[in-house]
């Protein structure tokens, strides 16, 4: 494939799909014909930082070495949320080629400060889902989309309806149809928003979520909601019944070119009706008043030719036990993720990482025995092993960040003691964890 210095043309998907239910074949995305040639930015690093760049940089070489030589086609987790202990299916072959952006690092993500929340309450890839169907984990209100093959990923995309539209709007099929929202939540999602910009009619591509804040709202996805939008250039608000703001222009590193070619991960925490909310390794955004009803549920919205994927709904979220006595028996994690069947930590687990440093550094007499649990997906004596390995990664990275090994054991158990129902997606993303057993 044929480089460019600058950016890469986007072909639109080619077959349109029919909005009541029935939907004819998917034209997969053609090939992108030009590159961005990026380098990852590690902007958030300063001189105070040094020691443990050092060390996070060992990390790197040194975490997940065990796993290496695998064979992933009998490995667990292979259809599970690259934000619980896993990336989405590498089963499907790509039908566009990967950005040329080299990826974040444990380094970039030094200063991560954002943890999930505990409890997992919607959790999907599109993995189990047909290219060109309907994702089935999620009801389409608005527009016209379909799941579709990006980058060895499966991803929810749109597809131009008549008339103008450019915008999909999926809810996710809940037992309850609205209040299922607790009172602090956390919503993380990867995107991917390719380069347009000779696309005049979506020249601006973009993700969006939904927040409806209104029980009294009519069942429409566009009307009684709070939203906002992340595109290449800025982070705007929009508002229904609820106060809207002015858009954020993203800092020069990130936006515009910087932004569109390359995967980014969007994590939302809300409490207390304050909502932060981050791009990659950075706190982008704090919305100190979201609401003046509670959050009953949300939406996500794909406009352009961006895509989204490994999306994922938790209670709770933003734990803070750092300089705490710390006196629980042990602690569940949803936030410390891996490469796919691999012990390769997630640059995103750096928030919860911090954070068992910070609570292991007030508590100096504290030790801990570290967990690794898989979901039921593969070969169990497979998994066992996996989950060893995770459990080793982990150790090794909090020693490189300064604990000192001697108050770290690790066990892996593999898919034996699981703590959610494996027939759900969300199931299967709770069972994906690492804990941390007081010894």
């Amino acid at each position: 494939m044929k480089t460019s210095s600058r950016f890469f043309k986007s072909i639109a998907i080619a077959i349109a799909l029919i909005f009541a239910c029935q939907y004819s074949q998917a034209q997969i995305f053609k090939k992108l014909k030009d590159k961005i040639n990026q380098t990852s930015s590690d902007h958030v690093v300063n001189d105070a930082g040094n020691a443990t760049d050092k060390a996070i940089d060992k990390t790197e070489d040194a975490a997940g070495n065990a796993a290496k030589g695998q064979n992933n086609g009998n490995g667990s987790d292979q259809s599970s949320n690259s934000n619980s202990n896993n990336s989405s299916s590498e089963n499907t072959a790509s039908s566009v080629s990967s950005s040329s952006a080299a990826p974040p690092t444990l380094k970039t993500y030094k200063n991560y400060d954002f943890i999930p929340g505990d409890t997992i309450l919607f959790a999907d890839d599109f993995a189990d889902d047909q290219e060109g169907e309907l994702p089935a984990h999620w009801i389409l209100c608005y527009g016209q989309g379909q799941v579709s093959s990006f980058d060895n990923k499966k991803v929810f995309a749109l597809v131009s309806g008549e008339g103008g539209d450019h915008a999909a709007v999926l809810e996710p099929r809940m037992k309850k149809k609205s209040g299922y929202m607790p009172d602090a939540f956390t919503v993380e999602f990867d995107m991917y928003s390719p380069f347009a910009k000779e696309d005049e009619d979506i020249r601006n591509p973009w993700v969006g979520l939904n927040f409806y804040g209104d029980p009294g709202a009519p069942d429409d996805p566009i009307r009684g909601y709070d939203d906002w939008d992340l595109t290449p250039e800025a982070l705007g608000f929009y508002s229904g019944d609820l106060k809207s703001s002015s858009p954020y222009d993203l800092k020069d590193d990130v936006k515009g070119e910087n932004f569109v070619n390359k995967w980014h991960h969007i994590a939302i925490a809300y409490r207390n009706k304050q909502m932060k909310i981050y791009l990659d390794q950075n706190r982008i955004y704090v919305i100190p008043q979201v609401a003046t009803l509670p959050i009953n549920k949300f939406g996500i919205r794909v406009s352009g030719k961006a895509v989204v994927t490994n999306i994922r709904l938790a209670a709770g979220g933003g734990m803070n036990m750092v300089g705490k006595k710390f006196t629980e028996a042990k602690i569940i994690t949803h936030g410390i993720t891996f490469d796919i069947d691999k012990s390769d930590i997630k640059p995103e687990s750096m928030g919860t990482l911090n954070m068992i440093v910070g609570i292991l550094k007030a508590n100096p007499d504290l030790k801990f025995e570290v967990d690794g649990h898989t979901d039921n997906t593969g070969e169990a004596a497979h998994n066992l092993t996996l989950s060893q390995q995770r459990a080793d990664a982990v150790k090794t990275q909090l020693t490189q960040m300064g604990i000192d090994g001697s108050r770290l054991t690790t066990k892996g158990f593999g898919d034996t003691k699981p703590i959610s129902d494996n027939n759900t997606p969300e199931g299967k993303a709770n069972n994906r964890r690492v804990e941390f057993v007081r010894k």
